[in-house]
């Protein structure tokens, strides 16, 4: 769902339709593979589900898929976006499974949801870095002298500790 660089020449799983990281470079599977969200165990029949529509997708445009290869993996990457359409599109009854994982694998991405954002930061984490996420300052706390619309919206609480957290 966001598409990046294919990670090795040999490489069929990523398109390689985008330059840099994607979110399978920014860890996407180590996302939904988390054992607190609990939707690793349902991975497989997912794929399934996606694989099963890629091979409906390729049947009805007339496309012969190689089948050493997953059918979704197979398809050309302007129809695995368009396959993508269809299944985030409303309508289909499984609509909500690909949405999900549309949003992990963006949450994989923008924000790093598997790591500490101070981990994240230190491991380079690529989908932060293309999008220019600042690194914290030298104690280790996010500061941004630039309020939002160019003024402060709020003053600090008196009984702020000097580590940023309410008394």
């Amino acid at each position: 769902m966001v598409p990046g660089e294919k990670r090795h020449s040999g490489d069929v799983a990523i398109a390689g339709a985008a330059p840099g990281p994607g979110a399978v470079q920014a860890g996407a599977i180590e996302l939904l593979n988390l054992p607190d969200l609990g939707i690793g165990v349902l991975l497989p029949e997912l794929a399934l589900l996606v694989n099963t529509r890629a091979l409906a997708y390729a049947t009805t445009h007339g496309q012969v898929l190689l089948p050493a290869q997953p059918p979704f993996v197979a398809l050309r990457f302007t129809d695995r976006t368009a396959l993508a359409g269809e299944l985030l599109t409303p309508g289909p009854p499984d609509r909500q499974l690909y949405v999900l994982l549309a949003l992990f694998a963006a949450a994989a991405f923008d924000t790093a949801a598997h790591l500490h954002t101070t981990e994240a930061i230190r491991q380079r984490h690529p989908g932060l870095a293309w999008i220019g996420f600042p690194a914290p300052d030298a104690d280790g706390l996010w500061r941004f002298p630039d309020y939002s619309y160019g003024r402060r919206l709020a003053s600090e609480h008196p009984l702020t500790t000097p580590g940023g957290h309410p008394a």
